[in-house]
């Protein structure tokens, strides 16, 4: 059931991925399919950069939607759709973090509470 859990952390690492690949930055594609792995690092360490790196994918698709909207604008088109689509990949993104802090995630990656006794 853990893989179900970490699914949308996957969805959202591929996504980051498919979108620097689109903009021609393979260095950042292979960061984005280097994280990946970092799901089978059982560390807190792994959870931490996991995270990161999802909240700063969603400010990342909260920058395209803006830049995007700026040149459908420019263009004379409509942006209505462009903003839901990205708005609800940069949340899906970002709530994909939550996924890593279930108490299956935290048991996978060993992070433990310090109020636990």
């Amino acid at each position: 059931m853990l893989a179900l859990l970490l699914t949308p952390v996957v969805l959202s690492l591929l996504l980051l991925g498919a979108h620097f690949l689109r903009d021609g930055s393979v260095v950042l594609l292979a960061l984005a399919l280097a994280l990946l792995s970092l799901l089978a690092v059982r560390r807190p360490w792994a959870a931490w950069v996991l995270q990161g790196a999802l909240l700063v994918g969603a400010l990342e698709w909260i920058r395209t939607l803006f830049e995007l909207v700026e040149l459908r604008r420019a263009a004379g088109q409509p942006a209505t759709r462009l903003v839901l689509i990205l708005a609800g990949v940069a949340v899906f993104t970002a709530a994909s973090a939550l996924a890593l802090r279930s108490a299956r995630a935290r048991r996978w990656f060993g992070w433990h509470d310090r109020d636990a006794a």
